[in-house]
């Protein structure tokens, strides 16, 4: 019998994290693929859904989302980067990052239009870019003195007469890369010079170690205008169930979003809405902690790792950490994290089906280190198995 699914998805199977945290369920192994944290987000965040849960603010909620959302975060943009929004027109809640970028792609790219991504990027986007009928083009991010970075001439010479939007994550996941202004000027020229819309990734925004700044692209010169900036509650304040986003961008690109959100949820869960606008306006000394607490474990999973043989580089951001599985005898990230349960009782993402130049990622591997530090420690003593 034919195969149901369109042609343009066939390519896109069961994702790997539902592949990996299956494979730790099933042995019973430590967790380090997918990126959840083993603890919650503020407890008067938390009193605060539930107060709204309990108060009666279970319907629908306009669609493009709560105002004390809207506004919380017009405010954050503007307190932390100086970016002025209108919360009525140039904010939008989604159902998560993930859900704000597919609508971001799906309407402002369609049949045969080019979408530049760097690789090794988040699973979804080349997901959401076949959903549109658009292609996308990879720009390699590469290990240069200890931190993955991209060379300017191939992001220049990937752009065509078709491109019509650079998807840039920063800080970026998998690479742990937060991009710095000059890497971000290189992104910026292209776009201006080549006329192309902005769609940044930004989840992890807050989530940087060692005194590194996030710079948001749209504060670059030209960029505010053609940028559509997408952010989430779930990994600033660890309550990554809740699927609770955002979008910022010009009036008229949001408009162009919400044509097509609205036909795919129309609404967000209106108790997270109000929770997470209490957040953004209360809770950033949290977040701070948060901060500083994740860059301790991330220091504990790469001494653990180093240990037990791997090259790991030291992220600047996000939960994750890339290894190099080469000094241990492995070359392929994908046979190894199918056969780590049973080598070490440990499961981790292979990269390299975050490529389209699998070769470029066929010996890292990425573990999460968004875990308590018991369960870092374990993982990584049973890691030295593998030596």
């Amino acid at each position: 019998m034919t195969e149901p699914l369109v042609p343009r998805m066939r390519e896109f199977g069961e994702t790997i994290f539902a592949e990996m945290s299956a494979l730790a369920t099933a042995t019973g192994s430590i967790n380090l693929g997918q990126g959840f944290p083993d603890e919650d987000g503020p407890k008067a965040m938390l009193d605060v859904a539930v107060e709204a849960i309990r108060s009666g603010g279970n319907q629908y909620p306009p669609g493009p989302g709560v105002p004390e959302l809207r506004e919380a975060v017009a405010e954050q943009r503007l307190e932390r980067y100086g970016l002025s929004y209108d919360p009525m027109t140039e904010v939008y809640a989604t159902v998560g990052a993930t859900e704000g970028i597919a609508a971001s792609v799906l309407a402002l790219t369609g049949p045969g239009d080019e979408v530049i991504v760097f690789e090794p990027y988040y699973d979804s986007y080349a997901a959401v870019i076949a959903l549109a009928g658009a292609v996308r083009k990879p720009v390699t991010l590469r290990p240069v003195e200890g931190r993955f970075t991209f060379d300017p001439d191939e992001l220049r010479a990937a752009v065509g007469p078709r491109t019509k939007a650079i998807l840039v994550n920063s800080p970026h996941n998998p690479a742990g890369t937060v991009f710095t202004r000059g890497e971000l000027e290189a992104v910026a020229a292209v776009c201006r010079d080549r006329d192309l819309v902005a769609i940044t990734d930004e989840v992890y925004e807050y989530l940087t170690f060692d005194g590194t700044e996030h710079i948001p692209l749209a504060t670059l010169d030209g960029m505010r205008e053609r940028t559509v900036s997408v952010s989430s509650a779930g990994k600033t304040f660890s309550a990554t169930g809740w699927k609770t986003g955002w979008i910022t961008a010009p009036a008229r690109y949001v408009r162009a979003v919400q044509t097509v959100k609205q036909f795919l949820t129309y609404a967000v869960s209106a108790p997270y809405q109000r929770a997470a606008a209490y957040a953004l306006a209360n809770e950033t000394a949290w977040v701070a902690e948060l901060r500083a607490s994740l860059q301790a474990k991330r220091d504990r999973l790469v001494a653990g790792l180093e240990a037990a043989g791997f090259t790991a580089y030291r992220p600047q951001g996000t939960y994750f950490v890339q290894a190099d599985i080469r000094p241990l005898g492995f070359s392929d990230g994908l046979e190894l994290a199918r056969a780590l349960p049973a080598k070490a009782g440990v499961v981790a993402i292979p990269t390299q089906v975050f490529y389209d130049h699998a070769e470029a990622g066929a010996h890292f591997v990425r573990f999460a280190f968004c875990k308590k530090d018991e369960v870092i420690d374990e993982a990584v003593e049973r890691l030295r198995r593998l030596a």
